[in-house]
């Protein structure tokens, strides 16, 4: 069955970096577009990023662009996002999801001084 399982999230200080990661399992990761999205509280589920199969197609949602970085490692069948520059609004639950239909459980990023 798909797995999905995020970690990297946490605490940090506003205008600081963390590194997202998401381990898949159950799928054959490497022919699989993937995306982040995060959900804040009282707010919708909201895409933050896209990346295609080979890692060479990339897109945003505008209020991370130049500060978040997606990217995979097939290999390890493995998908990260790189967060820099943090804000308090990127406080949320990030979660990473396949097919449009599968869920990991979810990373609390937490941005407060």
């Amino acid at each position: 069955q798909v797995q999905l399982v995020e970690s990297g999230g946490g605490l940090v200080q506003p205008g600081g970096s963390l590194r997202l990661s998401c381990e898949a399992s159950g799928f054959a990761f490497s022919s699989s577009p993937m995306s982040w999205y995060r959900q804040a509280p009282g707010k919708e589920r909201e895409l933050v990023a896209t990346i295609g199969r080979r890692g060479m197609s990339r897109t945003y949602v505008d209020s991370v662009k130049g500060r978040f970085t997606i990217s995979r490692d097939n290999a390890k069948n493995t998908m990260y996002l790189q967060m820099s520059n943090l804000k308090h609004e990127d406080t949320a639950v990030y979660y990473c999801n396949v097919f449009s239909v599968y869920w990991g459980q979810g990373t609390q990023v937490t941005v407060s001084s």
